[in-house]
């Protein structure tokens, strides 16, 4: 008697529309029963061509294409951008500007950490989580909504310093939700870390090296969860970082407990970042001089930034002229999830979720 299949081996495709892929992420999964033998990421289902589109775009139309990429973290892709463009003009933000944007950085770094938390914990079976989690990134959404109309692709820049003035109310805002968010990170930590099941799920899955990481390009959280304190707001301050006190959390094993851990506490240490930023903001302009044609002289510039999922770097060529030559854009999901097949041997199907969770990546950086 013969059968169809000759070999124990078994394909699996895992996407692009499982939900635990977080977007479209197609996963071809080679299988030995239950366990992973290798995998494939297949991209480019959300690709819209936008280092192209920067071509035929002023400096200034484009800013607003790069909120687009990481959707759930837009200031910091502004951020990265203006920085970049800033650089090549030789100018920097006036000091007000240099303030909000870490103050506005750091929150939008705690809101893609608590919808990381809330969907990794759903992924995983935990569903009470995602409810918390969603009550406190709402109170940010609110601050940026109030700042300037957005919830979600928040324009909250322009080159040379901010969009929009800080408005009437602005400080004691930050300040109720310090006072209010640190008791909650307390919360998810009662909630999950002690958990057994949360626990049995993470602990020893998705083994990650810094040696590993080195060679992948992997940075952010899942580079620190490995053991190497390496943040480029510290090792390359932008915006005033430098005249800020706070930790660079790490982890020991690599794991996807420790990709979680490290997230948790950085959160912790974004609190204090806002708090030493709102009570410096200065009186002043909030964008540099001669911002009206913005055209940068012939040169090149790489800047790079601390975004929530990793080093975002932004190369950008100028020839000249009001456009552009050439963008090219560094998205840390792109590089950290390069780590999937790595983190993936060995481990079951179950195991996979919880992976990818880890990594955190989103789509539309990925495939731009």
């Amino acid at each position: 008697m013969t059968t169809a299949f000759e070999s124990s081996e078994l394909v699996l495709n895992m996407g692009p529309q499982h939900p635990s892929t977080h977007g479209v992420l197609r996963v071809i999964l080679k299988l030995d029963g239950e366990r992973v033998t290798g995998t494939e990421c297949v991209i480019g289902y959300l690709h819209r061509g936008v280092e192209k589109i920067a071509e035929n775009r002023t400096y200034a139309m484009f800013a607003p294409y790069v909120d687009r990429m990481d959707y759930v973290s837009a200031v910091s892709n502004g951020l990265g951008y203006c920085l970049a463009v800033e650089a090549l003009l030789g100018v920097t933000a006036p000091e007000r500007a240099q303030v909000a944007r870490v103050i506005l950085t750091e929150l939008n770094r705690i809101a893609s950490h608590l919808l990381w938390l809330g969907t990794h914990a759903l992924d995983i079976g935990a569903i009470t989580p995602l409810f918390y989690t969603m009550r406190e990134r709402e109170e940010i959404l609110k601050i940026f909504e109030n700042y300037c109309g957005a919830r979600l692709t928040t324009h909250a820049f322009r080159i040379g310093g901010l969009q929009y003035q800080l408005y009437a109310g602005f400080e004691e805002e930050i300040r109720a939700f310090c006072a209010m968010f640190p008791p909650k990170i307390d919360e998810y930590d009662r909630l999950l870390t002690g958990n057994r099941i949360w626990r049995d799920r993470l602990e020893g899955i998705g083994l990650l090296t810094v040696e590993e990481c080195k060679q992948l390009g992997v940075t952010g959280p899942m580079l620190r969860a490995s053991g190497l304190a390496w943040d480029v707001r510290r090792a390359m301050p932008y915006s005033g970082y430098q005249n800020y006190e706070f930790e660079i959390p790490t982890g020991t094993r690599g794991d996807t407990l420790d990709r979680y851990l490290v997230r948790i506490e950085e959160m912790r240490q974004s609190v204090r970042i806002i708090e030493q930023a709102v009570a410096r903001i200065p009186e002043g302009p909030i964008v540099a001089r001669g911002m009206k044609v913005i055209k940068p002289p012939v040169g090149e510039a790489y800047v790079p930034i601390e975004a929530p999922k990793g080093e975002l770097g932004y190369f950008i060529v100028s020839d000249g002229t009001i456009n552009p030559y050439r963008v090219r854009v560094r998205p840390p999901s792109f590089l950290n999830l390069q780590a999937l097949d790595q983190m993936a041997r060995g481990a079951l199907v179950a195991d996979v979720v919880a992976i990818i969770g880890s990594i955190d990546c989103v789509m539309g950086e990925v495939d731009r």
